[in-house]
């Protein structure tokens, strides 16, 4: 095993380094020619020379903050010496975006092939509410399905999905938030990794099941029905009438099986939580490349979190296919700083406590290295939060940067599969979506290993290089497509991670 380097400088422009292995005072790292004046732990920055009261503090050849008191080399640079301050991006419209040379290397996966021309990863029956007040006879009725046996007969149908959350009445129904709601359920009743669907709503709320059917086929293959318990009786006739409408439902999702489809069906929604230091160096980076790859044999990737890319922004714009759609995600920009101004918060905030005894100091630093997941792929669309994607390639979704949230906007786009870069660790699975977690240091790969699919620490620790882990985590991603169970799928999660995002006044 080759010796762990002490120290990187990720670009030559930078006045800090970054320390990849704790360190004592008094140690001189690496070649960096200082010596340090404190201890510094692992993921943290190091002056690499003497920064000013008021100058910028470099990495990623990028502006991360100003220093808000004299900083000497060898110093540790941290939120005790490193702030925010104004900045201000040159956002190039277009100026950088170069298509990558497509690739055909045949890959493919084993899927399940929808009568819409998606292709699903898995093959779930879902029990969707259109409110909180039906989340609750949704759960029993999977559960009376599970008890009863009733999918022994199917063997091609992996489970039943109980989709529950805590909005849908108490809300506007002229309002954004109402439109994201409805777009997140529509979403999930017409994604390929569902066999069927059975809507539940209560009968008077605002998201009226009548407006979720909308008097058409929400699914070409017909396996959706809908009731709700007011008109059925009650809760135990609405379960007795659930357990006959999925009888129906899983004889139609059971003549779905594994077919080969080629990798451009694969729709992988992008996500860091918990992130460190080495986000920006290790996972995130590797996840890029394996984007690219994708995208370059006609696959499509969405980068989301738009609150998390906040002063990095810049990065996506230059490669935006056209002016218009690096001006659509500026738009998407403004209206947050908006959003949370109205709201008593602020776009520069800084990042967690977690984040923090990671090595992270400011958004913008943090943004710096989200963006590392999107790999040099231009962008060829910007969408709203659930809105179906209709564009193969590397696209942005708007949402906020809560991690359930995230994905759920994700999956109700189309995502049939989720990468979810950590380096802290998170645990959590997205049913129906299955999800790949992907640590950015060994150290936390190995203590949290029943939770982790894949260890991107070693691109320090063994030299590993980006490129070499992003043609790993493609491999990985074609296996759990055809099937093979994530961590998170094994634990069980799925449960309780359906967060739709709540915009707008609860009345």
């Amino acid at each position: 095993m080759a010796q762990t380097p002490q120290t990187i400088r990720l670009n030559d422009s930078d006045n800090v380094v970054v320390a990849l292995t704790d360190l004592e005072s008094g140690v001189s790292p690496d070649d960096t020619g200082v010596t340090l004046t404190t201890a510094v732990a692992r993921g943290h920055k190091i002056a690499s020379r003497a920064i000013a009261k008021g100058d910028n503090v470099l990495r990623y050849g990028q502006i991360i903050g100003q220093a808000t008191r004299d900083i000497a080399p060898g110093d540790h640079v941290h939120s005790h010496n490193l702030g925010m301050g104004a900045h201000q991006q040159d956002y190039g419209f277009a100026s950088k975006s170069h298509p990558l040379p497509p690739i055909d290397e045949g890959k493919t996966f084993q899927g399940y092939h929808r009568m819409d021309g998606r292709v699903g990863t898995r093959n779930y029956i879902g029990i969707l509410t259109s409110v909180n007040c039906s989340g609750s006879v949704a759960r029993f009725i999977a559960e009376a399905a599970n008890k009863s046996g009733l999918l022994d007969a199917y063997p091609n149908i992996d489970g039943v999905v109980p989709v529950v959350h805590g909005t849908g009445c108490g809300m506007s129904s002229k309002d954004e938030g109402y439109a994201a709601l409805h777009r997140t359920l529509s979403g999930y009743a017409q994604h390929p990794n569902f066999g069927g669907i059975l809507l539940v709503g209560l009968g008077c709320e605002v998201m009226q099941l009548a407006d979720l059917v909308g008097g058409r086929p929400i699914r070409a293959d017909g396996a959706l029905r809908y009731m709700t318990i007011q008109h059925e009786g009650g809760t135990r006739k609405t379960i007795e009438k659930g357990l006959t409408e999925l009888e129906g439902i899983a004889a139609l999702a059971n003549q779905a099986t594994r077919q080969i489809a080629p990798v451009s069906a694969l729709t992988v929604g992008m996500q860091c939580g918990g992130s460190d230091g080495y986000s920006g160096i290790t996972a995130n980076p590797a996840l890029g490349h394996a984007s690219d790859l994708l995208v370059r044999q006609g696959g499509t990737t969405i980068l989301s979190e738009t609150s998390e890319i906040y002063g990095a922004e810049h990065l996506l714009t230059h490669r935006a296919e056209t002016a218009e759609i690096g001006k659509r995600l500026i738009d998407r920009i403004r209206w947050w700083e908006d959003y949370t101004a109205r709201n008593g918060g602020e776009m520069d905030n800084n990042p967690s406590p977690g984040n923090k005894r990671g090595g992270l100091t400011t958004i913008l630093e943090k943004s710096l290295g989200a963006v590392a997941k999107s790999g040099t792929a231009p962008l060829r669309e910007v969408y709203l939060y659930g809105e179906k994607i209709s564009k193969a390639g590397f696209v942005f979704m708007d949402s906020p940067g809560y991690d359930p949230c995230s994905v759920t906007g994700q999956v109700a786009s189309g995502a049939n599969l989720i990468v979810f870069t950590t380096g802290r660790g998170s645990v959590s699975g997205y049913q129906p979506t299955p999800c790949i977690k992907i640590a950015t240091n060994s150290e936390m790969y190995v203590r949290l290993s029943e939770d982790m699919d894949l260890n991107c620490g070693d691109i320090i620790t063994d030299g590993v290089s980006i490129q070499e882990k992003g043609e790993e985590l493609l491999d990985l991603m074609i296996h759990v497509a055809s099937g093979t169970p994530t961590k998170s799928e094994s634990l069980g999660f799925g449960g309780v991670e359906f967060v739709p995002w709540q915009i707008g006044a609860v009345m």
